[in-house]
């Protein structure tokens, strides 16, 4: 029930109470008066019978009293009257009103002979009867009050109606839906608290927007090249950290090293702000290249020098991208001034799981002295021949092995557990894992990007879903485990696969809230009025949502409050060697404090020693998880 209705209700009872009490004295108060008067007017008539009669026994005594007496008392409207001299009854008067009570008096009368008489008289109200006017009058009244009661009621509707207005509107504010309490258009009375909330809201607005853009002000001066607006060496090194593990790359992948001739010396010739241009012109151009690979990473590694990192890259492919880049940057309108036939080189070192990372990086920096070698504009490979085997199956190959394992159910799953800050399991993030037809364990980050190319991670994130509502949560009904699931973007885009989902969150409805659903910060950046309606069905259910690979990109954090996630976790690149990255500190300070007064928890992916821990239980981290917690287990 409204809060108006409520509050209505209940003024109209009390009005209609006060109205009945006031109506129920004014007519006691009547009443009394009414009896008062009546029997004054009664024993007014006593009183008169009284003067009479010692009138008359003055002039002729009580033997002439028979002719007129009766007709007094019958207009009186007298039951009985007896006339009594010395004790002897002299007149007696009897009439037949058909009352059941009546009034009687002794009167004594002041005469030289001790002489009384007894009366009775009939009620001096019950013989009243109300007449047609005193109905009408009676009948005015009630509907007076009637449509008075009415027009109060109504009076009160419309100026209670403001203040229900001003009810809803606070609990948009209090439920943190401010964009539908900033756009609230019922009219709210008093108007002066409808302007200050509007006011506030708008001062609230600006501080969320400045404090959004403070945050991305940070995040862009620690981590962004001022020139180019790319990464700078310290968001490479985070990249580059969170792509190893213990120093080792934990997948396969290529890494290209771009180098311009003497930027300086061009800048000179050509003009900085022409050389500048330039310089932008071949990033966009790279950008649009990199886009077909979204976990790329793209940094300036010094003046001259750009580096690229394509995780999940096959050789061919990293040949590919080699050729594109340098094409898109030769064509550059460079002017004449300065030698074109030897301003741009490029070397690429493709490396596989367990490489050293610092071996890359050296083998990448090989191949770019090998490029400027040979002169002109190249690019030159280190070791071609090094790409394992696993990671060498055509596309065919991959997606019958998928395919055979889909119809066979022989995914699997592993978990790593989430530990809070006093050492409890938070929560377990599930990893997806697969058998080939030998019965070897295939992890996630191999096959997956196959997976993808292959449009087969809708089924896969299906057969992963249903294992963790059928077989994993009811074993675990005795101790209440909650569970994070991976989603992508493919399965996220799939109207097939959200219909499924809805339907399965209503069906294990009773299992809904242990389940919380991840999905990747570029993906939500790059896709959030398409991914925004179906995060809002799945909080509807019941479900967490959470983000996670924060802080891999620098962009505004106002798409957390926008999306209204449960979790987010950092990425490992903010997280690893944090104790030792005054910067990253920095940052996950901005990052927490932009969350204040939200319920948002703040995680951390990608733990592996005490010292990191420490510092992020420091700066708010709510949990974490990593290596030094536990490895993934089944």
């Amino acid at each position: 029930m409204k809060l108006t209705q409520i509050l209505i209700q209940k003024l109209t009872r009390f009005w209609l109470v006060s109205l009945a009490a006031v109506a129920f004295i004014f007519l006691l108060t009547a009443y009394i008066s009414f009896t008062h008067l009546s029997y004054k007017f009664q024993n007014q008539q006593v009183d008169e019978i009284e003067s009479i009669l010692v009138e008359n026994y003055a002039q002729s005594g009580f033997n002439q009293v028979s002719p007129w007496l009766p007709s007094l008392l019958k207009a009186f409207n007298t039951e009985s009257f007896q006339l009594y001299q010395q004790q002897q009854l002299i007149f007696n008067y009897q009439d037949q009103l058909g009352l059941e009570h009546y009034v009687q008096y002794r009167v004594d009368l002041d005469l030289p002979q001790s002489s009384h008489f007894l009366i009775k008289m009939a009620p001096p109200y019950i013989l009243h009867r109300f007449t047609m006017t005193e109905w009408q009058v009676l009948i005015f009244g009630l509907i007076a009050v009637i449509v008075f009661v009415r027009f109060g009621y109504l009076w009160y509707s419309s100026q209670l109606q403001g203040i229900e207005s001003l009810a809803k509107r606070s609990q948009y504010i209090v439920m943190k839906e401010y964009d539908r309490a900033r756009s609230f258009k019922e009219a709210i009375k008093p108007k002066i608290i409808d302007q200050a909330l509007t006011q506030l809201l708008d001062e609230l607005e600006d501080a969320q927007q400045e404090r959004s853009r403070f945050d991305k002000f940070i995040r862009a001066n620690t981590f962004l090249d001022a020139e180019t607006g790319i990464g700078n060496i310290l968001f490479l090194n985070n990249r580059l950290n969170a792509l190893s593990y213990e120093h080792k790359m934990i997948a396969h992948g290529a890494v290209l090293l771009i180098e311009f001739e003497d930027l300086e010396l061009m800048s000179k010739k050509v003009g900085s702000s022409q050389m500048l241009e330039l310089l932008h012109l071949a990033i966009n151009g790279i950008n649009q290249l990199l886009q077909a690979h979204p976990d790329s990473i793209f940094a300036r590694r010094n003046d001259n020098q750009f580096a690229i990192i394509v995780p999940q890259l096959s050789l061919l492919e990293a040949e590919q991208l080699a050729a594109k880049i340098l094409k898109v940057c030769l064509h550059l309108p460079v002017s004449p001034l300065y030698q074109q036939d030897n301003i741009l080189h490029l070397g690429c070192a493709y490396y596989k799981e367990q490489d050293s990372k610092a071996g890359v990086v050296e083998e990448a920096d090989m191949a770019l002295r090998a490029a400027q070698l040979q002169g002109n504009n190249t690019w030159f490979m280190y070791d071609k021949g090094a790409v394992d085997a696993e990671f060498n199956r055509g596309s065919v190959r991959w997606r019958a092995l998928l395919e055979d394992a889909l119809t066979k159910k022989r995914f699997g799953i592993i978990s790593q557990p989430v530990i809070d800050s006093d050492d409890l399991i938070d929560h377990r993030e599930v990893f997806a894992t697969v058998k080939d037809t030998h019965g070897n364990v295939i992890k996630a980050h191999l096959f997956i990007p196959m997976a993808v190319k292959c449009g087969l991670m809708p089924k896969i994130e299906r057969q992963i879903i249903e294992k963790i509502l059928f077989e994993v949560l009811p074993q675990a009904e005795s101790s209440k485990q909650y569970y994070a699931i991976n989603l992508s973007l493919d399965s996220l885009q799939n109207k097939a696969f959200v219909g499924w989902l809805t339907r399965i969150l209503l069906e294990y409805r009773h299992y809904v809230d242990q389940l919380i659903f991840e999905v990747s910060e570029n993906v939500v950046i790059a896709h959030q009025q398409q991914l925004l309606p179906i995060f809002k069905m799945i909080k509807k259910m019941g479900a967490r949502i959470c983000v996670d690979h924060v802080g891999q990109q620098v962009v505004s954090t106002q798409y957390i409050k926008l999306f209204q996630f449960d979790l987010i976790k950092l990425h490992r690149s903010i997280v690893s060697q944090i104790h030792m990255s005054p910067e990253n500190q920095l940052f996950i300070r901005s990052l927490i404090g932009s969350l204040y007064r939200t319920d948002v928890q703040v995680f951390a992916q990608g733990v592996e020693s005490f010292e990191e821990w420490q510092i992020l239980r420091i700066l708010g981290v709510s949990a974490a998880q990593g290596s030094y917690f536990f490895k993934p287990a089944a």
